[in-house]
């Protein structure tokens, strides 16, 4: 299977933001998983919430036909009654297979303000066609307790929205959970200017496949390798 991490700029438009999602997924090959960005389609658009719950709601409708042959995954600005939440999508065969709110929202943005805070229950692994997937949303990495959460997961996706300044913490942190895990880690970050990049395909033993230049970073993973670590190096992880 492709392992994709999407890097990719977010402007204030949301159709168009759209518009190049879409391209970028029908670039992938079939049989893919791919990631976008934390709140790719609008960023933390605070003045526009209502505006990005539209966008999601039609970027859903054509997420699920472009899944049909590729799996794809991204947070979207959802809401219930009157509370916002950033929330991952998981598409698979033209379903919504999984979703889940951030449960650790941001300190040093309004996203408190703005957002509510999902239950840290939803975050879990999930099968999906036999392959163990979880995620933990950007601020959720630097939570060593929800690791665990995760731990046995063949796949564990980062979408997030990381700060330039902090680069290296991202890079640290997403390599250290593929090898305390021993599992996949795809990591997509966004592309602005003001972010970290680093969007990366980590295997088990900790080998990063990233470019900070490309737009599409994808590794051909064998997940035997998921195996021949956990035996290799035997920590209890099933």
């Amino acid at each position: 299977m492709n392992l994709i991490a999407l890097q990719l700029k977010t402007s204030n438009n949301f159709e168009k933001n759209l518009k190049k999602l879409v391209k970028q997924i029908n670039n992938c090959p079939d049989n893919s998983f791919i990631l976008a960005p934390e709140l790719y389609l609008t960023g933390y658009a605070y003045d526009r919430m209502d505006d990005a719950v539209s966008i999601s709601i039609e970027a859903i409708k054509t997420l699920k036909e472009l899944s049909l042959k590729k799996t794809i995954a991204l947070t979207l600005t959802t809401k219930t009654k009157k509370q916002y939440f950033n929330t991952l999508h998981i598409f698979h065969k033209g379903e919504i297979v999984h979703t889940q709110s951030k449960a650790k929202l941001f300190v040093l943005n309004d996203e408190r303000v703005y957002f509510t805070a999902g239950d840290e229950k939803d975050i879990k692994i999930v099968d999906i066609d036999g392959l163990k997937v979880a995620t933990l949303i950007c601020f959720e990495l630097r939570y060593i307790e929800l690791w665990k959460k995760v731990q046995g997961a063949d796949v564990i996706l980062v979408p997030a929205m990381w700060g330039l300044r902090r680069k290296q913490n991202f890079e640290i942190l997403t390599r250290a959970l593929a090898v305390a895990n021993q599992c996949f880690v795809i990591a997509s970050d966004s592309a602005n200017d003001d972010m970290a990049k680093s969007s990366a395909i980590i295997s088990p033993f900790g080998d990063v496949t990233k470019d900070d230049e490309k737009k599409l970073i994808l590794c051909d993973a064998n997940f035997k390798e998921i195996k021949k670590m956990r035996r290799y190096l035997n920590i209890g992880i099933k």
